[in-house]
């Protein structure tokens, strides 16, 4: 069996992080059996992040690398099939999502007023006193370097938010009238996808790039379709 460690539900969402709701879409989609393990305990972690597993004494982490690994020790039923070039447009939107699009969303969220105050009761709230009071300011700090070594948080809000629309409207273009972004069937690019633009469009912060993924009907209408079909209990429409 595989367990699942990840971050606890938060914003509404079965996961506020887009990595650990990616890797938990993709077992889902795979039809993979699984059990979660909620934790905040990051030093615990093989890399100090999440989400990670144990596969029956096999231990992974990073998202995509996990992917990997269950690909090739359980096989592979959504990719199996993709031709040299839709690996490769899945391999520039995965790009496109974790290495720009989130660096957008993790400065809306971490570095605003409007973000923080969504973000500190929802990913600390349950800790225990003083941990409730410390670890926030820790964690921000830490996020405010790395947003800065990055080199997104060296931009201004206006310029951050110009490069986050842009992504999401290469998005919207990409998926065109497709129901799924390589097709009519779904592969696992779009649990990267979905993750992503789940944790813009779903969670009651409001941004400019939320409000330009939400002007694309095709857009909400695909994370409708995902969350309806693979988070079904979880779903409520929005």
């Amino acid at each position: 069996m595989i367990t699942l460690y990840q971050f606890p539900p938060a914003l509404g969402l079965p996961n506020a992080s887009p990595f650990c709701l990616k890797l938990e879409l993709y077992l889902r989609m795979a039809g993979l059996s699984y059990r979660n393990h909620y934790t905040l305990e990051l030093h615990r972690a093989p890399k100090g992040k999440l989400p990670w597993i144990d596969d029956d004494g096999t231990v992974m982490a990073d998202s995509g690398l996990i992917i990997d690994y269950l690909k090739r020790t359980h096989g592979d039923p959504l990719d199996r099939g993709l031709t040299p070039l839709q690996r490769a447009t899945a391999l520039a939107i995965t790009r496109l999502c974790e290495e720009h699009l989130y660096w957008t969303v993790l400065h809306d969220r971490w570095l605003s007023a409007e973000g923080w105050a969504l973000t500190r009761p929802g990913f600390f709230g349950t800790m225990p006193w003083p941990l409730r009071a410390m670890v926030p300011l820790i964690a921000r700090r830490g996020i405010r370097a790395e947003l800065h070594g990055h080199g997104m948080g060296r931009h201004t809000p206006q310029q951050i938010h110009a490069l986050g629309v842009a992504d999401v409207d290469a998005l919207a273009a990409l998926l065109g009238d497709e129901s799924f972004f390589l097709g009519a069937q779904a592969t696992s690019v779009d649990a990267v996808a979905a993750a992503f633009l789940t944790n813009i469009l779903f969670v009651p912060l409001e941004t400019p790039i939320k409000a330009a993924a939400a002007a694309h009907a095709n857009l909400v209408e695909y994370c409708r379709r995902m969350a309806r079909q693979y988070f079904p209990a979880d779903y409520s429409p929005r």
